[in-house]
């Protein structure tokens, strides 16, 4: 007698389901600032122009004001969101359709991209290298903090290893 098919299924299912919902999360995200480019735009334009930190003359020099480039960065960060949302999906895909291997290499691929996205682009760019904490205005770090979290967790249930005992 196994145990195998019914704790396979389970990590697969988590897995899956920790994925398909960083995917949907990460699809809605790139689509709202595809169809709703001003909002967010402003968003990055204020964090990366540092017009609403303490003015700290140690650390204004970091600031980018020109729109150009912060609108540059804007497009990089929508276009990485889009590429993970696909990649994501096509993880809760093969998570589906039983292709563990297939699932699992997408879906650590897609985790870690949203990690670097909301770890080192927004929790640590963002929120130190341009002092995005100081600002009551514009100000990400706890929805980055939760997505960070989420994904890490979900990366973590991916990589478990699925055991197969053959005995009881």
């Amino acid at each position: 007698m196994t145990t195998t098919p019914t704790r396979h299924s389970g990590l697969r299912l988590a897995a899956g389901v920790l994925t398909g919902i960083l995917a949907l999360y990460i699809a809605l995200v790139a689509l709202g600032n595809i169809t709703d480019f001003g909002t967010n735009q402003q968003f990055v334009r204020h964090v990366l122009a540092m017009d609403t930190t303490f003015k700290d003359d140690d650390l204004m020099w970091r600031a980018i004001t020109s729109t150009a480039l912060q609108d540059t960065a804007y497009v990089a960060i929508i276009v990485w969101e889009t590429v993970a949302a696909l990649v994501l999906i096509g993880g809760t895909w093969f998570w589906a359709w039983r292709k563990d291997d297939l699932a699992r290499r997408l879906s650590t691929y897609g985790l870690l991209m949203l990690l670097l996205l909301f770890g080192a682009g927004f929790i640590a760019i963002g929120g130190e290298w341009f002092a995005m904490w100081q600002s009551k205005a514009w100000n990400g770090l706890d929805a980055a903090t939760r997505v960070f979290l989420l994904s890490g967790v979900a990366l973590v249930v991916n990589l478990l290893p699925a055991r197969r005992d053959d005995a009881m």
